[in-house]
């Protein structure tokens, strides 16, 4: 899988099919965690999660992952465009399923658009991953598709879905076929959803988890 191909593309892309949709998605509880000190950000992309929340958290250690060096590259040069500082950002260009973390102890973990990328069987593996990083009390800020849950919002959202993994396997080599829910993963590690926000007739989703205390199961 890489988004080397569309990352000169990807914005004006976003901006012709969503306009702010997806990044009010991302930053929609932002505000939420302005205490994280070490923050993990996965399938970051170009970098306009990366921004926002270098502004929101301007002291927290970052580190960032993503499988493309061209999105990475255009991440760094959107914080330098912006007079953000890229001090104390990690960007590490790894595949996640195959990258292992030097550390742990992450009391926020981001994966914006990015977990709809995998199988069953890899999402089980990266949400687990993930999990055994995140500090005991770590939040997880996560936005996604979904498909709606009935009605024409239904047919809407899963006639969308079926065009994006089509298209995105086609371009990018996307391992997943279709969607899948990372709801009960998170669970399962101890995570309890706090927030959710759903817009655009149910198609699109903003979560905030958080970890109350217990590590859940480590398995």
């Amino acid at each position: 899988m890489s988004f080397d191909v569309l990352a000169p593309h990807y914005r004006w892309m976003e901006v012709v099919l969503a306009g702010e949709k997806l990044q009010q998605c991302r930053t929609a509880f932002l505000g939420r965690v302005a205490g994280a000190n070490k923050v993990l950000i996965l399938g970051e992309g170009n970098g306009r999660f990366l921004l926002e929340c270098r502004r929101e958290l301007p002291n927290a250690k970052i580190t960032c992952v993503d499988v493309s060096a061209r999105m990475l590259g255009l991440a760094r040069e959107r914080l330098t465009r912006h007079g953000a500082r890229c001090e104390r950002i990690d960007f590490v260009c790894a595949d996640a399923l195959a990258w292992k973390p030097a550390e742990g102890g992450f009391d926020l973990i981001v994966t914006h658009f990015f977990l709809d990328c995998f199988t069953p069987e890899q999402l089980a593996a990266l949400v687990g991953k993930l999990a055994n990083v995140a500090a005991p009390r770590a939040n997880w800020l996560l936005a996604d598709f979904q498909a709606a849950s009935s009605g024409w919002r239904r047919v809407r959202s899963r006639l969308i879905l079926w065009s994006m993994y089509r298209f995105f396997r086609v371009v990018t080599r996307l391992p997943a076929a279709q969607l899948t829910s990372p709801d009960a993963l998170l669970t399962q590690y101890g995570f309890k959803l706090r927030e959710q926000r759903v817009s655009d007739w149910g198609l699109l989703r903003s979560d905030c988890w958080e970890r109350p205390g217990g590590l859940g199961q480590l398995t």
